[in-house]
């Protein structure tokens, strides 16, 4: 992608009456009612919008100007890359849907069905779909919600090993956010980093394989060890061939993308080659595009359906990112910024702080993109600094955010991965905890093993240039 953020750094200062823990109390406030909430089950962002509107008011009764600390939200809600990450994800969900109505969830099902699997050939079955899915529409969240309710039934069926099982369907949804071309995380590392987006998916490849692989051997062993028996006839029912040719639809994005196309160059054209490829096989119903219940006054298309999707997650980053704006203003990120400055001599420090201090923004905020965002500014100034390349920087970005979001048992990810563990009850099947999914997710826990390597022996640093 030729496009480069061009965004003007926010002058906005903002005082906090007790300082610095002014300026971290509404983030402490959104933490801790994130985890609660999501601890209680929240089913999407949606349940976090209440606790982001309190952090905001207590943020402003702490700040001493009411007027400044109201412009640094709004500056902070209306970025350039925020409206970037709203469109992608809006455009992303469409087509999340466009596959998913065209039975290409229920084709690569059909196909690992044809092969025969027993439990374990079909939780290694599961992970592949998943990657394919999650590398198609770029979504985790989409991932998750396409695959899951198919998957895990049919896995259960064949008396997989359900942790297992559940841990390679958000293992594939991990594979693809780090790596998928249209995944927010990319777009969101890339472009904050003035890095093009194709190069820095293919700088990839040497992570993501690795860490793939041996995935799916640990895969194999946790499934293999607790199989009980070979596979039911029942799990054939599910699935249909007739959704493979909607392949074509993310293989004609990641071109585009690798091609260097715009964003939204890559995501239009591939959303509107995939209506007419589905009206001209016949997987797209008419009906799907639009239609007008007159009586009630609505409106149906899958196409409000992906935004409805997007709906969430797009005011959980507007909301959050009004809220780091006011981080931002207080001085506590410049501030961190020349500490870690003064202690970079090399690479390799300057590396180490940026995947801690992202790190530590993913823990603080729960949110994967916002985390990147937080720490754009300090990632740039602290690696343009000591010579770290802009992918080099986009790719310890995402590395680092893909592990804990699908690790522990209070960020959504996991969360929405044990919900829908709930669709294998119908057939007698138990679901998955939150906690065992985390647990179970192979992919995360090798990015993590990759983030040591790359960190701390510098694994990619030559060829990131």
């Amino acid at each position: 992608m030729n496009t480069e953020l061009q965004e003007k750094e926010s002058k906005r200062s903002v005082t906090f009456y007790g300082g610095a823990f002014g300026a971290l109390l509404p983030f402490i406030v959104f933490v801790t009612g994130v985890i609660i909430i999501a601890l209680s089950g929240a089913p999407d962002e949606r349940g976090f919008w209440p606790i982001l509107i309190l952090a905001l008011g207590i943020g402003l009764l702490f700040a001493k100007d009411k007027n400044e600390f109201s412009l640094t939200v709004i500056d902070g809600m209306s970025q350039q890359i925020v409206m970037i990450m709203i469109t992608a994800w809006m455009l992303a969900s469409i087509i999340g849907v466009l596959m998913t109505i065209t039975g290409f969830v229920e084709a690569l099902s059909w196909l690992s069905s044809q092969l025969n699997l027993g439990g374990t050939g079909f939780v290694l079955a599961t992970f592949i779909i998943c990657c394919i899915v999650s590398l198609s529409t770029g979504s985790s969240f989409a991932t998750i919600l396409i695959c899951s309710p198919i998957l895990y039934p049919a896995g259960g069926l064949l008396d997989a090993h359900l942790p297992s099982l559940a841990g390679a369907i958000i293992a594939g949804a991990t594979f693809g956010d780090f790596s998928a071309p249209i995944s927010d995380t990319t777009i969101a590392s890339a472009l904050s980093q003035k890095a093009q987006i194709g190069p820095t998916v293919r700088s990839r490849i040497k992570y993501i394989l690795p860490v793939a692989l041996l995935a799916l051997i640990a895969f194999f062993f946790s499934s293999s060890l607790a199989e009980p028996r070979t596979g039911s006839e029942e799990s054939k029912l599910l699935g249909d061939p007739r959704g493979l040719p909607m392949i074509l639809v993310p293989a004609l994005i990641i071109f585009l993308f690798l091609r260097g196309k715009h964003l939204l160059y890559g995501l239009l054209t591939g959303l509107m080659f995939g209506v007419v490829l589905g009206l001209v096989l016949g997987l797209l119903p008419v009906d799907q595009l639009l239609s007008l219940d007159l009586e009630n006054f609505t409106a149906k298309s899958f196409v409000i359906d992906g935004i409805n999707r997007a709906v969430g997650i797009s005011f959980f980053t507007i909301l959050l990112m009004g809220l780091v704006a006011t981080l931002k203003a207080s001085g506590l990120v410049d501030r961190l910024v020349v500490f870690a400055s003064d202690r970079s001599k090399t690479e390799q420090h300057a590396e180490s702080w940026i995947a801690g201090t992202v790190g530590a923004a993913v823990l603080l905020t729960t949110h994967s993109v916002v985390a990147i965002l937080m720490v754009a500014e300090f990632a740039n100034k602290t690696g343009e600094k000591m010579g770290v390349s802009p992918k080099r920087r986009a790719n310890i970005l995402s590395l680092v955010v893909c592990v804990f979001p699908f690790l522990l048992p209070y960020f959504i990810p996991v969360i929405l991965m044990a919900n829908t563990t709930l669709a294998g009850e119908e057939f007698g099947i138990p679901p998955v905890a939150p906690l065992e999914a985390g647990l179970y997710n192979f992919v995360a826990w090798g990015i993590l093993g990759m983030v040591v390597l790359v960190v701390l022996f510098g694994y990619g640093r030559k060829k990131d240039v």
